[in-house]
């Protein structure tokens, strides 16, 4: 990524809209879970309640990108550790959060022992890996028996928030190739819960959750564009001419969306250990 700090003001924005589902599906609520140590209240007589003391649950933030998630799963008690392939995120992410443990990995590769988290959180991560049944089934490698996982993807024919770029490269006459998508094969809720299945996670479910993206329509150019990510940092790269041709295609099919926001569609899957 070229720009993190301006993939923060774009894209990250856009993926936060999906962080408080995706950490409330991986979890834990109030019940006892493994790791919790159930121990009379000092000085209780005989028979009173057991008091509960929780160690921090350890939250593992794959793909955390500028840290959304790390960000509201410390504010939640969480002992977080982040991983990105991206060296660039990671030092943004350990500026601003120096409470969480950050670590450069590439999928399906994780530097960790077996059982290391008690759930594992990637936010829009798995649609960008080349081997999903190897990153799936390293990251249950990482879970504690009983730890959640909890992975989103967009919906890609519901993402105009994103596809209206294209639809302007399109209008602008510029040829454009989007980068191959692994992930379109397996990006249907049935067929990645089967996969999730296959590596041996269970009670499996896929939410879908739909949203509009409210955002200022020439901040969100600034922010897609100069993020310099793999999707549209052609943009970035035309001659001025062009460049200007394709900003005026922009803003005249984004200019329905500035007061109602981009209509956006993405899936989360669970599955326990």
């Amino acid at each position: 990524m070229r720009d993190p700090e301006a993939y923060d003001r774009g894209f990250a924005r856009l993926s936060s809209h999906t962080v408080q589902p995706l950490l409330a599906a991986v979890t834990r609520g109030a019940d006892v879970t493994a790791g919790d140590a159930v121990t009379p209240g000092a000085g209780a007589p005989p028979g009173a309640e057991a008091r509960v003391e929780r160690r921090p649950e350890r939250v593992l933030d794959v793909g955390c990108g500028t840290g959304v998630v790390t960000a509201a799963a410390l504010a939640a008690g969480a002992q977080v550790t982040a991983v990105d392939a991206d060296p660039a995120m990671l030092e943004l992410v350990a500026r601003r959060h120096p409470a969480a443990t950050v670590r450069r990995a590439t999928l399906p590769v994780l530097p960790f022992e077996d059982a290391s988290f008690d759930a594992v959180a990637g936010n829009f991560v798995v649609n960008h890996v080349a081997d999903v049944p190897a990153t799936l089934a390293e990251l249950r490698r990482v879970l504690r028996p009983g730890g959640a996982v909890g992975l989103t993807w967009w919906k890609s024919d519901e993402m105009t928030a994103t596809n209206v770029f294209a639809e302007a490269l399109a209008a602008a006459g510029v040829p454009y190739e989007p980068p191959v998508r692994p992930f379109a094969a397996v990006e249907r809720p049935e067929h990645f819960a089967g996969l999730l299945a296959e590596a041996g996670f269970t009670a499996v479910d896929v939410r879908t959750l739909r949203w509009r993206h409210r955002v200022d329509v020439t901040a969100w150019w600034s922010g897609v564009v100069e993020a310099g990510g793999p999707r549209f940092e052609t943009i970035a790269r035309q001659p001025p001419e062009t460049y200007a041709r394709v900003r005026a295609c922009y803003d005249r099919l984004a200019a329905p969306y500035a007061t109602t926001g981009f209509p956006v569609c993405a899936h989360l899957a669970r599955g326990l250990r």
